[in-house]
């Protein structure tokens, strides 16, 4: 996607040889009218499909999830990093975070994913794909359909595309970086 490569170009920071910054416009501060662009074309990319809900994980895919939802005209569903007093009956899967390097147990109300979704995955980024297997886990713990995952930004150089590829799920990232060496940014 042209336009969120520009704003990765324009403001991203690379961080060593690993990590790529992006705080200013997709995952602490927002930019809307990215957001709503990157809906778009995820929606675009998964029309036809028929998606009837957008699942991602807390806090920072909710942003592209919700702008995803929108484009969709479907609910919006995260997991929780934390199982709150309030609910009920759940399904847990656990997940690995490179960026925190924590692991993490995430779940979701049953009542907000049942057999008769078709579930679009979102996120932020793609490094290891961790956090995808683990959401596609709730998918199919409530025996829905996971339809594929829209990715923000993959990084290229990491396994997470071949490791959720192997694993059954159709990958579409808007801008994929497969370098960040020497602080230069470059894409596939």
């Amino acid at each position: 996607m042209k336009l969120l490569k520009e704003y990765i170009e324009k403001n991203g920071k690379a961080i060593g040889t690993n990590i790529l910054k992006v705080d200013s416009f997709l995952n602490h501060q927002i930019d809307p009218n990215l957001m709503m662009a990157m809906g778009e074309e995820f929606k675009r990319r998964f029309e036809n499909q028929g998606v009837n809900k957008i699942l991602t994980i807390e806090a920072s895919g909710i942003a592209i999830g919700l702008a995803a939802a929108y484009a969709f005209n479907v609910p919006l569903v995260f997991a929780k990093k934390k199982i709150p007093s309030t609910m009920g009956d759940f399904y847990t899967a656990n997940v690995f975070s490179f960026t925190k390097n924590k692991d993490y147990t995430i779940c979701v109300a049953k009542e907000f994913l049942t057999s008769n979704d078709k579930v679009l995955i979102v996120d932020d980024f793609l490094a290891m794909g961790n956090a995808v297997l683990g959401l596609k886990t709730l998918v199919e713990s409530a025996g829905a359909e996971v339809i594929g995952a829209g990715i923000a930004v993959e990084k290229g150089f990491q396994q997470g595309e071949k490791l959720l590829i192997d694993n059954g799920v159709k990958v579409e990232a808007l801008a994929v970086v497969d370098s960040l060496e020497n602080g230069i940014i470059k894409f596939r």
